[in-house]
């Protein structure tokens, strides 16, 4: 009970030492959550309205990485990043940096994953009239993701989701280095180990809140989307 009260007194009080964790996970998450939609959304577009050999193949790929474990993502970068990797010169290993690219990798795949599959139920919707005003490729893309709108944001939020909740990769490559790479899923593991079970409690309860607003968000875009599509 010492500790509940604790963790919500920290979480009241402000705690500065808490919420500097917890501005650096949405830091990191909202940014690598942003590279991955500026590739995943056009790639899952582009994947949904082109035909070409192993098409199918591609997409049961994209599909599997939605399931990638986040240590062996962490892993792959970590080997990239490393002194003797081919981008160890950049001198990005144990920094936010690290992290933003490590869940970018995480995120990518489920925001192509489902862009594909709405654009593409989109597509067999609106064929007829886009064949028949002509519209070009690139014209295609553009007009079913704005249309998709909805549906991608949630498709974002899912993204950002698996970020927040990330633990594997992100220790992996940012080494969980106190007032630098220290996030909350990690300081929950570390603080927890540690028996500081207040700040844990504490975060955890950010966490959750946090968690419970995607999902707010989430059912509102999906709601909005049925009134416009209404």
């Amino acid at each position: 009970m010492t500790g509940d009260t604790s963790a919500l007194q920290l979480v009241l009080t402000g705690d500065p030492g808490l919420y500097a964790i917890v501005w650096l996970s949405l830091l990191v998450s909202l940014s690598a959550v942003a590279c991955a939609a500026v590739i995943g959304v056009p790639l899952g577009a582009l994947i949904a309205l082109t035909r070409f050999p192993g098409r199918e193949a591609i997409i049961v790929v994209l599909n599997a990485l939605m399931g990638l474990p986040p240590v062996v993502a962490g892993l792959a970068i970590y080997l990239l990043l490393s002194r003797s990797g081919p981008l160890g010169s950049w001198g990005l290993l144990f920094t936010p940096a690290a992290m933003i690219i490590a869940q970018t990798v995480l995120v990518t795949p489920i925001i192509a994953a489902l862009t594909r599959q709405t654009v593409e139920d989109l597509w067999l919707e609106y064929r007829d009239e886009l064949a028949a005003l002509d519209v070009g490729p690139i014209g295609r893309i553009a007009t079913l993701i704005w249309d998709a709108r909805f549906s991608l944001v949630t498709a974002l939020l899912a993204g950002f989701g698996r970020a927040a909740a990330e633990v594997g990769a992100i220790m992996v490559v940012g080494g969980n280095i106190n007032n630098f790479t220290r996030t909350m899923t990690t300081s929950i593991a570390l603080e927890t180990s540690k028996g500081d079970l207040p700040l844990a409690i504490g975060l955890g309860i950010i966490l959750i809140m946090i968690i419970v607003m995607i999902n707010a968000l989430a059912w509102t875009a999906r709601r909005a989307g049925e009134r416009y599509a209404g």
